[in-house]
């Protein structure tokens, strides 16, 4: 039976799923461990997160990993995802980052455990949650899996619950890019960031900081006549590796299926090439299926994945991403 030190690894679930003629049927589930509880096992896999209740569960074991990133990439692009979406309160507990950005998403006001904390594990979370709890927050955890597996076991052990899986996926940039008639601009405008707030449900003062910190930022708009229809921003970041954070692509209710998210996209990764940039990045909730279509069709896979982890009782900002 698989155990929460299992969480972050692929694994084959072997479930029973009926019985006919006296005999037991089975089904196989493959794919990436990314929970475990009392009464279930949950999965990432290729079709969607599947829940099967223990008392299904015939079989469960590790597999052989399929060709993953090395610990030292997860950390590197996640370090690039950091300064791509900086928050402006920052501190180090050892090599992990604490984030707040008046609760504004959950990437800008979480815990980042990658690295060495110079500390005992469970005096490190304790840390994190006085730090937070300093700022009148809830503490939060983003956990890149299987990487921070470990970490992960040990908030399961104090009772944190997880945020939706979050596929951080990549693709060259070059074969993205393509020119569209689509506004890049420095700053954004009011009514930019308007669809922002309605996205987001709040736009405080540090959400502005964060959209705005990195010095190499576009910010695309798309119009109708004088109507703003779709949205997005990209920010370069690194030097030698220099890497496109693409965020909030979104179109107006009214106008989607028009292919307005693609020429954001499009818009966005050729400015991006012109910066020195030579892939693309992105989070985005592994539910969202209409998204993760879209950026597959794009290019993009996934590099790995995160948990944004929570203790129970806690109270959530805007958005897990």
């Amino acid at each position: 039976m698989l155990r929460r030190q299992d969480v972050g690894h692929r694994v084959v679930i072997r479930r029973v799923v009926g019985v006919r003629g006296g005999r037991p049927q089975f089904s196989d589930a493959l794919g990436e461990l990314v929970a475990v509880d009392d009464t279930n096992l949950t999965l990432a896999t290729a079709r969607g997160t599947i829940v099967v209740p223990l008392d299904e569960v015939h079989r469960a074991k590790r597999v052989p990993p399929q060709r993953r990133p090395t610990a030292a990439d997860v950390i590197a692009l996640e370090l690039a995802a950091d300064a791509a979406w900086p928050a402006p309160t920052r501190a180090k507990l050892g090599d992990w980052l604490l984030r707040s950005a008046d609760g504004w998403t959950g990437r800008a006001n979480s815990a980042l455990p990658i690295g060495d904390p110079d500390r005992p594990l469970e005096a490190a979370i304790d840390a994190i949650e006085e730090w937070y709890a300093e700022r009148g927050q809830p503490a939060l955890v983003n956990t890149p899996l299987p990487l921070a597996a470990p970490v992960g076991a040990a908030l399961d052990d104090r009772g944190w619950t997880a945020r939706p899986l979050v596929l951080v996926q990549t693709a060259p940039l070059e074969p993205i890019a393509g020119e569209e008639k689509i506004t890049l601009s420095r700053a954004p405008g009011d009514d930019w960031l308007e669809i922002v707030r309605a996205r987001k449900s709040s736009l405080p003062a540090a959400a502005r900081r964060v959209l705005t910190g990195p010095r190499r930022v576009r910010f695309a708009a798309a119009y109708d006549g004088d109507a703003l229809v779709a949205i997005g921003r990209g920010a370069v970041v690194g030097d030698g590796n220099r890497r496109l954070h693409l965020a909030l692509i979104e179109v107006v209710p009214s106008h989607r299926r028009r292919g307005l998210a693609r020429r954001v996209t499009r818009a966005l990764a050729a400015w991006g090439l012109g910066e020195g940039a030579t892939t693309a990045f992105l989070q985005v909730e592994e539910h969202n299926t209409a998204a993760v279509a879209l950026y597959g069709t794009l290019g993009f896979t996934t590099h790995h994945s995160y948990l944004t982890r929570e203790p129970a009782t806690a109270a959530r900002p805007d958005a897990a991403c």
